[in-house]
This record gives C-alpha cells, sequence and structure tokens, in this order.
C-alpha cells in the first residue's frame, strides 16, 4: 500500500474511475465469479476502480462480510494493473466511517473514499459538527491515503474553505472527489485546492470543466460498460488530440444521458448481461429492469459505438 505522502507526491496526473457495479445472481446472492469477472474487465482497460459504492455498488445491500470479500476480490484483480480505491456509502457517524476505513486498509485498497457525513432525516450538520466528524476520521486514520467527497447525495455543499483547510492540515488526504450540478463550486474546489491534491467529479458529464479548470478527470459508472472509452477520453486528453479527445468525451457523455437517465445500474447490468458480459442482477428492493428501458439505453450503446471499436464483447 502507498504512503500517503508518497501517494500526494504522486498525484496531479488526469485519469478517470469507474464507480464499479456489484454483480449478484439472480436469487441476490453474493455472486464472486461475476466480481471476479467484472473486475477483470476493468483491470484489462486499465480503469480505476473504485468499488463497494452506495450508488453503482449498491452498497447499501451488502453484509460486512461482503463488503471485505468484495474490497479483496479488486485488489486480487485489479492491483497491479490500475488504481484500486474503496467508496463506501453515506454514514452516520464518524464510528462508522472509521470502522470502514480499516476494512479497506485490511484488505490491501490503496487509497479509499472519506465520504460525506449523512445524519438522516434531512438534516445537514453545521459547519462546526462538519469539523468534528473530519478531525474525529481524520486523527484516527493517519496510514491510509483518502480522498474527500462532498457529494450532492446528502444533501449540502462542505463549504470550499473547510476542504483547503482539511486539506492544509492533514497530509493522508490526496484528493477530492466533487459530484454537484454546482460548476462554480467546482471551480472553488480546484482552485482552492487543485495545487495541493487531485480533484474529481462525479460523472463524466462535468468532465471537460474539471479538466479546463486544471482538475485531473472524471469518476464515471457508465466504465461498467465500456471501460476502453473512458480510458480513452483521458488518453487522447493527455496526447494533446483535440479531435479524439471531444469524439470519446461525446461518445461517453451520450452513454452517460442514455443510461442514467434511463433506470440507471439496473439497466447497465441489462446490457452487460446480453451482451455476454458480467453484469449480473440487482439486489432488492431494485428490480430487473423492463424491455422498454433496456431498447433505450441500448439504442443509445448502438449509436455512440458507431461501427469504431472492434466489439464491446472484447472489453470495450
Amino acid at each position: 500500500m502507498a504512503t500517503p505522502d508518497a501517494s500526494r507526491k504522486n498525484a496531479k496526473r488526469a485519469m478517470s474511475f469507474v464507480t464499479t457495479i456489484t454483480p449478484f445472481n439472480e436469487d441476490g446472492g453474493f455472486d464472486e465469479v461475476g466480481i471476479h469477472k467484472h473486475m477483470a474487465r476493468m483491470a484489462e482497460a486499465g480503469l480505476g476502480v473504485y468499488v463497494g459504492t452506495g450508488g453503482s455498488g449498491e452498497g447499501y445491500s451488502l453484509s460486512q462480510h461482503e463488503t471485505k470479500r468484495l474490497l479483496e476480490i479488486a485488489v486480487e484483480e485489479v492491483g497491479g494493473h490500475a488504481p484500486v480505491r474503496a467508496m463506501g456509502v453515506e454514514p452516520r457517524s464518524a464510528t462508522q466511517m472509521i470502522d470502514f476505513l480499516k476494512l479497506a486498509r485490511d484488505a490491501g485498497i490503496e487509497v479509499s473514499q472519506l465520504y460525506s457525513l449523512d445524519i438522516g432525516h434531512g438534516h445537514a450538520p453545521t459547519p462546526a459538527e462538519l469539523d468534528t466528524y473530519y478531525h474525529t476520521v481524520l486523527r484516527a486514520i493517519t496510514d491510509l491515503p483518502l480522498v474527500i467527497s462532498t457529494h450532492q447525495s446528502v444533501g449540502y455543499k462542505i463549504p470550499a474553505s473547510q476542504i483547503e483547510g482539511y486539506v492544509r492540515d492533514f497530509p493522508n488526504l490526496v484528493g477530492i472527489n466533487c459530484s454537484h450540478q454546482d460548476v462554480g463550486y467546482l471551480m472553488q474546489i480546484i482552485d482552492g485546492c487543485g495545487k495541493m491534491v487531485d480533484v474529481y467529479c462525479g460523472g463524466p458529464v462535468q468532465g471537460l470543466q474539471t479538466l479546463a479548470y486544471g482538475g485531473n478527470g472524471f469518476l464515471a459508472s457508465e466504465g461498467n460498460l465500456s471501460p476502453h472509452l473512458a480510458v480513452r477520453v483521458i488518453d487522447k486528453f493527455l496526447e494533446g488530440d483535440q479531435a479524439g479527445f471531444l469524439d470519446a468525451y461525446n461518445r461517453l457523455a451520450r452513454l452517460s444521458q442514455g443510461l442514467y437517465g434511463n433506470g440507471g445500474i439496473r439497466v447497465t447490468k441489462a446490457i452487460l448481461n446480453n451482451l455476454g458480459l458480467p453484469g449480473g442482477y440487482p439486489r432488492l428492493p431494485k428490480l430487473i429492469a423492463d424491455e422498454g428501458e433496456i431498447a433505450r439505453a441500448m439504442a443509445v450503446v448502438n449509436a455512440v459505438n458507431a461501427g469504431e471499436y472492434e466489439s464491446w464483447g472484447k472489453g470495450q
């Protein structure tokens, strides 16, 4: 595992990550075989992974044992090929976050996300309560590089000035994942912290702005379906190939709209299954996507592919 100081020194390279699905059997069982195969696809593409997520990974449905196995499989399959990071789910307390980070560290995870606090019932923590939460977690976990998440799912923004203070005070903070619709807030985060740590946006739709503002890339659940396309966006950006970058970005952004305005991860899993790839099934209370959702999404998949890639079934 990389030390926190080394991780910060190695930062500042543009990258893309996928927030991975967790394949389940049709009866809802934990599908270890499917997980191994899916992680191997990500590794083959060289796409960094965040695993155990509350959204794409259906993390709230996982037992502690399942979470541990998921992290271990990700390390086994992806480690050495691409960055392996843990994401987890929104915690209700510092203790819950600390327990998850210890689990990730013991599983051999390189870096873990430090999620926004969700105190429940639609309430938002005060700035003082946020300080208490972050100071408690960051003082407890000093031997694992961490990435702060500020995410719209909890219903509030962590003030940009507070995030900058945490980055300055705690050397094991190596990045920020900013997942809000407000691009002005994203710019504040990059301007305040981007010279110290990596800054990524959640989802590819703001990827263009993130890179233009001086950030490092994006997290894209669309990479579950097309890992090579997610990698290609960044490769073309680093090569300075403007036309290639815009083409790949356009495809990925359109794929995002086709999937996540139309059933989300349920549809992604169904399409993977239809293509003979390891997708598995959603776990209750989520239901299998209906035929209309799948047909609409498949039309977008075919449109953005446009015959350029060899085969979606060969890792594309």
